[in-house]
């Protein structure tokens, strides 16, 4: 399509609409599913290995996320800030953000690599059985040294979210889905002469589809429109006003990414120690629950591109536009999922049946229909969640957005905690109790967007007569 073409569709939407979110949402959450297909075919191939190993995969995978997440947040404030630049009229430093985002990335490596071996005590320390734990940190092992490539991904993507551009990104992980599924179905299953590889098959088809995926948002934004469009080649200096900001109002972001995932391993952590029924039940409703969440993060990252754009301009309410805009849009996405989890829960399963019989698998079935079919109940509170966590973040509102969920889903540990460890209730009771204490979630950060204390936030300040309005301005990104 062509650019001029793309500019007409962007103009026709008013400001913060469904059509104006749709353009930065629709690739965005595009790129989110890639992301998904990717994590969910490398379990589904272990799968037909034995349970083990996709249970393996799962563990291992977060852990290994887990250790990127504060970086990761951190770093993905730049949308929010090259947003605001963006919003305000102070184009020449969205690139400048980047800059700041890719010397964190580089920082972090080392003390990523510095801690991993105390997650693989912790490993040894947890109580999950031989079969699982060994294939767990082989799998944790490979993706760990290949951190750096995630991290960079995130710096590129934050970039071209923020401006607008979101369909490269989208581009990005579409190849980066492609690559992985290939080198996974020849590595994990053994194809082609290839002798079967297992768990670490997976870990090279993860690392091999990041890589390409990087290649291209770096192609994109050192090279052609892009690199004239923003002076890339006058961002490469550090800059200790914009990297105060990225840290200031980053971190919180950061800092929750890192402690709200490591609550979530705990909890399926906590799950896996009940046995390889539990384990295997959880692994495989954790698989479908990710299917219905993760393309969510696509409208939360398309709000908050947003509505820092127009915090940036100081339009608060078509800022309050577009996160509305974004709760019809994931309703929609919510109703898919919901039809899935009601009406074919079985099917839905049954996909990760391993190829030869397995006893554990069959057992498990009765628990997992459970947990599924329950995961419908919450579909429409996730949808609710994001818009308003990506409103709240784009506004600047990091801090109380961080303490808020960090305590939520810490307190949510120590009650399944109590409930597995002391009461020793069912799986079903933990379940059920989870659902219902993330309801919970959804509620609370109405109530924080609704006070309207997000509007009053300032981030950047006016640049005076370089003030470009925020509308303006997106019509302007939208020929991507």
């Amino acid at each position: 399509m062509s650019t001029e073409v793309l500019q007409k569709k962007s103009a026709e939407h008013s400001p913060g609409s469904v059509g104006e979110l749709l353009i930065i949402a629709l690739p965005m959450m595009a790129s989110s599913a890639c992301d998904t297909v990717m994590t969910f075919t490398d379990r589904l191939f272990l799968s037909k290995l034995g349970t083990a190993q996709m249970n393996a995969a799962l563990c291992g995978g977060l852990m290994s996320f887990l250790m990127n997440t504060f970086f990761l947040g951190l770093i993905g404030y730049g949308t929010a800030l090259v947003a605001q630049f963006l919003g305000s009229g102070q184009k020449r430093n969205c690139p400048v953000v980047i800059t700041q985002t890719a010397i964190i990335a580089v920082l972090a490596y080392p003390i990523i690599l510095l801690f991993a071996p105390l997650v693989r005590s912790a490993f040894r320390a947890s109580g999950i059985a031989p079969e699982q734990l060994v294939p767990q940190t082989i799998f944790f092992n490979i993706l760990i040294y290949a951190s750096i490539v995630g991290l960079l991904r995130s710096v590129f993507s934050c970039f071209f979210s923020g401006i607008g551009r979101t369909r490269i990104v989208m581009v990005a992980s579409l190849v980066a889905m492609v690559v992985n599924i290939g080198v996974n179905y020849v590595l994990v299953l053994g194809h082609f002469g290839v002798h079967s590889m297992g768990i670490r098959g997976s870990a090279y088809g993860t690392i091999t589809g990041g890589v390409c995926g990087l290649l291209i948002l770096a192609a994109a934004y050192f090279f052609g429109k892009t690199h004239r469009e923003y002076d890339v080649r006058d961002s490469f200096r550090f800059d200790f006003d914009v990297m105060r900001k990225l840290l200031r109002f980053g971190y919180p972001a950061g800092l929750e990414f890192f402690l709200n995932l490591g609550a979530f391993t705990v909890m399926v952590t906590l799950f896996d120690t009940q046995g390889q029924i539990v384990a295997t039940a959880a692994t495989v409703t954790f698989n479908w629950d990710m299917v219905a969440f993760i393309p969510l993060i696509g409208i939360e990252i398309a709000v908050t591109s947003l509505v820092g754009r127009y915090m940036g301009a100081r339009q608060p309410d078509k800022a309050h536009n577009a996160a509305m805009s974004g709760i019809k849009i994931g309703s929609v996405f919510s109703i898919i999922m919901f039809a899935l989890f009601v009406l074919v829960p079985y099917s839905l399963i049954n996909i990760f049946r391993p190829e030869v019989n397995d006893a554990v698998f069959t057992k498990a079935l009765p628990l997992t229909l459970f947990m599924v079919r329950l995961i419908a109940v919450y579909v429409f509170s996730e949808a609710m969640m994001v818009a308003f966590t990506g409103a709240l973040r784009g506004a600047g509102d990091t801090f109380w957005a961080m303490s808020v969920s960090v305590c939520l889903h810490w307190l949510m540990v120590a009650i399944l905690f109590v409930l597995f460890k002391v009461i020793h209730t069912s799986a079903e009771v933990a379940w059920v109790t989870m659902i219902s204490w993330i309801l919970l979630f959804s509620f609370v950060f109405y109530l924080r967007y609704r006070s309207g204390k997000w509007r009053e936030i300032k981030v950047i300040h006016d640049p005076g007569t370089d003030m470009m309005p925020a509308h303006e301005a997106f019509h302007e990104q939208a020929d991507i």
